[in-house]
């Protein structure tokens, strides 16, 4: 009796110690996903400086737009939209620099504000609202790796769903005269995700290497990843 008493006493102990392993190591990992994700001053900073710059890149496209969207037209009535991208890396951008929720929003937000004041042709209404548009749609496959992948797939499809949103954002509130279906509505779809995936997709990869080999992203967690990533001499 004593021998199946210890037994059971030894398994009830056996289930509680996985069990408080168990606990621990969801505690554990709940607050390092706290810690990975949670903004520090040093993130907030960059984030304002990467808005900053991708402003003055707003500001300029704003005039390259048109000679460049009168030639595209000329060729082919909907395929300026190709670059429409230009105005909108900055959300995946910003993700794969900071690796924080919000910093599309954030960034978007900043770098709209930043065109504005040095001078837009644009309604403020109209822009403030795509860049908050283009910044929760830029957070969408990120948020759905829970913030943990960041590789070229992920950048693309990011780049897809801010270009989705933004063609039809345009057929609907801009291009109200064209057709979903018409020629150039097609044309402006396709060229739009084209642009989305080439500009706002593949575009802020190669801007993030370029940006880590100046040595400024080595105290982010982007920065840190590509650290280790690389082969040791």
């Amino acid at each position: 009796m004593s021998v199946q008493q210890n037994n059971h006493s030894s398994n009830r102990s056996d289930r509680s110690d996985r069990f408080g392993r168990s606990d621990r190591s969801v505690s554990a990992a709940s607050v390092s996903d706290e810690t990975r994700l949670k903004w520090r001053p040093l993130d907030i900073a960059v984030g304002a400086t990467l808005g900053v710059a991708c402003g003055v890149i707003f500001w300029g496209f704003n005039f390259a737009y048109m000679p460049i969207s009168s030639f595209l037209g000329a060729v082919l009535p909907g395929l300026a939209s190709v670059t429409h991208a230009m105005w909108y890396f900055s959300g995946t951008l910003a993700v794969l620099v900071l690796r924080k929720p919000g910093a599309a929003l954030y960034v978007n937000v900043v770098g709209t504000l930043v065109e504005t004041v040095i001078g837009s042709q644009y309604g403020i209404g109209f822009v403030i609202v795509s860049a908050l548009l283009q910044g929760v749609f830029a957070e969408i496959p990120f948020f759905l790796t829970r913030y943990r992948v960041f590789n070229l797939p992920v950048l693309i499809a990011s780049g897809a769903m801010v270009a989705i949103e933004y063609g039809f954002y345009l057929l609907f509130f801009r291009y109200q005269g064209v057709a979903i279906a018409s020629p150039r509505g097609i044309v402006h779809l396709i060229s739009e995700v084209t642009g989305g995936v080439v500009l706002s997709g593949v575009m802020p990869w190669f801007l993030m290497l370029a940006l880590a080999a100046t040595g400024v992203l080595d105290r982010l967690a982007s920065g840190r990843a590509l650290l280790r990533a690389r082969p040791q001499a």
